[in-house]
């Protein structure tokens, strides 16, 4: 094991007597922080902090010796580091990448930390975290940000920059880290309209474990990302591109065998959770991971983590943006499997919160999508909208509590609306708040072809935009208020940020306001 005390000896004994090659990679060549810092999933006493050795990141082993690293981590009082509140020694491992993740407990509620990493005479940036409020203890206020789908080359992190500036609690990552697909010379949109050709990915397809590990390693070294990690502690959740273009469970639109398809996804989980800010509850076991899950903040707001992709069985109507079939009624079908959906049900009706949030990665609000006159309703299959059976069992267990708020991410756009039952006919028993992508679909527009039809024929559906962005939510008691951030463009660096709508929600009101 490669200790803080071996590594510092420089031309001492014990380096001496080492291999040739530990010798020469004891005092790394390179930075090894390179991908740089974060925290998550914080309680009222505690967060997880991550990091990961990699002074070579596209290297096959990250440019690490095949050895456990001893790393020093340390949590500060204040950001001038004047009184450690804790410190300790954790191994990176190679099996992990040499990342690591340390769970930090007995710290007190609702305040800042800072903290960082230190290895032999190299140390990180210092990090700003902080933990939560006591559950059920009064909490007036809770501000928030919601971020998601970042696909490389389609655009620069400049949103992320601005997200690093504002003043949140933490930020809900909704999926789409990275992209897994192999890189595109002439990138398009939604349409396959040309956008802008704006940096270039490493690698081909991903398809094995050091596959995924470069695409993250890359990803994680764009400093506007870097910055937002290292701002405010993340609670994570995948989608589909971690792994790849609409999966569902063990099924791929190319059909992939499932056997074949399981190493596939069990190299991306892994990979996922080496990058990621997770607690151990998340380690990936024999080819699954554990990611849905619930926090409380104070006694304002349960929040509860989804996971849509895990347990969802085949899309319906051949995928993608379809007509409706049969199958889109299908009332075996499952987007959370029914544990998850007991799970949550439970959660809704416990007692002692304000507001539920339901943060999920895929729309719920069943839109059609025709915009040409087309004769048979148009879905986007990759959504709740092709599942008819378990969105109604979902807002079945919504009615009547009138504190609901969904959130989801994917469509590359911004969304508010109504989730009502009967497909959309019936009575509004929540809201739901679509965010945009940080770069996927380039710089964008105010709005998309045909945005002003769906609008028309889809009476829930109050707003949409097609910019690029953030969400910023504030939560009181009594309103739930949230602004979509939207920048100007990704394309190239210098884009700025404005607020493009405000949603207002009101407790007690499935429905909500725009300013």
């Amino acid at each position: 094991m490669l200790t803080r005390r071996s590594l510092i000896a420089g031309a001492g004994a014990g380096l001496l007597a080492a291999p040739a090659i530990i010798r020469a990679q004891q005092l790394f060549r390179n930075y090894p922080f390179r991908l740089g810092i974060a925290s998550g999933d914080p309680t009222h006493d505690g967060f997880v902090l991550w990091t990961r050795l990699a002074p070579d990141p596209l290297d096959d082993t990250g440019g690490m010796p095949m050895q456990p690293v001893e790393i020093d981590w340390f949590v500060y009082d204040d950001p001038m580091r004047k009184a450690i509140v804790q410190q300790g020694k954790v191994l990176a491992r190679p099996e992990l990448a040499h990342s690591v993740h340390v769970e930090v407990s007995g710290l007190q509620p609702d305040r800042p930390y800072w903290y960082r990493f230190v290895v032999g005479r190299d140390k990180t940036i210092i990090g700003r975290t902080r933990t939560m409020p006591r559950p059920d203890t009064p909490l007036d206020r809770l501000r928030f940000g919601v971020a998601g789908c970042q696909a490389y080359e389609d655009g620069l992190y400049t949103a992320y920059r601005h997200l690093a500036g504002e003043d949140v609690a933490f930020v809900w990552h909704y999926g789409d880290y990275i992209y897994e697909d192999r890189g595109v010379s002439a990138p398009m949109d939604h349409i396959g309209t040309p956008i802008a050709h704006v940096r270039d990915i490493q690698g081909s397809e991903c398809y094995s474990l050091g596959d995924y590990r470069r695409r993250y390693a890359q990803y994680k070294c764009d400093p506007d990302l870097q910055t937002a990690h290292a701002n405010a502690p993340w609670f994570v959740t995948f989608d589909d591109h971690e792994v790849v273009n609409d999966w569902t469970g063990l099924d791929t639109p190319k059909k992939t065998p499932r056997e074949l398809f399981a190493l596939r996804r069990a190299g991306a989980f892994q990979a996922y959770y080496e990058h990621m800010p997770l607690r151990p509850l998340s380690f990936p076991t024999r080819g699954d991971m554990q990611i849905y899950r619930r926090s409380r903040f104070g006694n304002l707001m349960d929040a509860h983590f989804l996971d849509t992709r895990q347990f969802r069985s085949a899309q319906p109507c051949g995928g993608e943006f379809s007509p409706i079939c049969d199958g889109t009624a299908d009332p075996k079908a499952s987007v959370m499997g029914l544990p998850q959906e007991e799970w949550l049900a439970k959660g809704l009706h416990a007692k002692g919160a304000h507001w539920n949030f339901v943060a999920q990665q895929v729309m719920m609000m069943p839109i059609d999508r025709r915009t040409g006159g087309e004769a048979k309703l148009i879905r986007n299959m990759d959504s709740w909208a092709g599942y008819d059976a378990p969105r109604e069992r979902m807002l079945a267990s919504m009615a009547g509590l009138g504190n609901v708020v969904v959130m989801a991410g994917d469509e590359h756009q911004n969304f508010a609306g109504e989730l009502r039952r009967n497909n959309g006919a019936g009575e509004a028993v929540a809201v739901e708040f679509v965010s945009t992508s940080i770069s996927s679909g380039g710089s964008g527009s105010d709005q998309r072809d045909g945005a002003d039809k769906i609008l028309a024929e889809n009476p829930f559906l109050k707003f949409s935009n097609d910019q690029r962005g953030y969400m910023l939510c504030e939560v009181t008691p009594d309103t739930w208020r949230a602004q979509f951030r939207v920048i100007d463009k990704v394309h190239e660096p210098g884009g700025v940020m404005s607020t493009r709508k405000t949603a207002i929600v009101e407790r007690g009101k499935p429905a909500l306001s725009l300013s």
